[in-house]
């Protein structure tokens, strides 16, 4: 979070508000990219944004991080803002909450059905940031590497995950896998609340996201959703329409092409755990890619 609020105000202080103005979203021919406020967010807007003046944009912005996504789409509706990174599945069912897509085609295919008029999504990346449940290492020697694996064992189990898991996925996974756990704890999410309960075994078991450099660095075990209960979560360029070129949009679909999950993995490790100017990341990241 320091190295957020960090990399925040070094762009705050030429960028301003990405919503304040017109919109026409800026001088024309400007291309305003936004972020969450996440880290990695910010990230891929510095990614976007590098792709996009390689490709001879000469004009283009990246904005501090502007909040969730309501505040984001409603800045992409007035043009304040011409494109974020976005997450396939989360943006589907801010659009459609009933959607019952999970696969990453399927995800991608609805997605661009139920968008309104306004918005377009590019290709998506093989990257997902996608819920997972993790355990320890020990518990997955035992034979538990899937969560069918871990179904029988759920009545022993402590789950640890955000507040709002239970209510999303509580009768979702009993439907699906039979699991219902011995008690649902709220810790945080994805965040050090959750990885402390995990490693100390005061829960046995953890919601937390896919590009999380806490699952490598503390050697716990992701569980393979073998029945797809959590949506797909490519990350994908959400745009305002009509504000990319054709050269313009084959550049972010190339970013997209080379982005895995293990890259970007590395990408917020260098990040949050080495500190670095997401600037310079974003740099390295376009040239190791031939990009550049």
């Amino acid at each position: 979070m320091l190295a957020l609020a960090a990399a925040v105000g070094l762009l705050a202080t030429a960028c301003g508000n990405p919503l304040e103005g017109g919109a026409e979203g800026g001088p024309a021919g400007e291309i305003i990219i936004g972020a969450s406020d996440v880290g990695e967010s910010l990230l891929l807007a510095q990614i976007y944004a590098g792709a996009l003046r390689n490709a001879g944009a000469d004009n283009v912005t990246v904005r501090p991080p502007v909040g969730g996504r309501e505040v984001v789409v409603k800045a992409l509706e007035d043009r304040s803002l011409s494109l974020v990174p976005e997450y396939s599945g989360n943006l589907l069912q801010y659009f459609d909450e009933n959607s019952q897509a999970t696969t990453p085609e399927e995800v991608h295919a609805e997605l661009r059905r139920k968008l309104p008029e306004q918005f377009e999504v590019l290709e998506a990346a093989p990257a997902e940031n996608s819920d997972e449940m993790v355990v320890r290492k020990e518990l997955a020697d035992q034979g538990i590497r899937t969560v069918s694996d871990l179904a029988p064992r759920c009545g022993e189990l402590v789950f640890g995950g955000p507040g709002q898991w239970a209510d999303r996925w509580q009768a979702k996974i009993k439907d699906i896998y039979g699991c219902g756990f011995k008690e649902i704890r709220t810790t945080d999410t994805g965040g050090p609340v959750t990885v402390e309960a995990l490693r100390s075994d005061e829960v046995q078991v953890a919601d937390l996201f896919s590009t999380s450099s806490t699952i490598r660095s503390n050697g716990f075990v992701t569980l393979e959703d073998d029945k797809d209960m959590f949506p797909a979560q490519n990350i994908v360029p959400l745009v305002a329409k009509g504000t990319l070129s054709e050269r313009e949009v084959r550049a972010l679909n190339a970013v997209s092409e080379v982005l895995t999950t293990e890259k970007l993995t590395d990408l917020n490790v260098e990040f949050t755990e080495q500190k670095r100017n997401p600037l310079d990341i974003a740099e390295d990241f376009l040239i190791e890619n031939g990009l550049a």
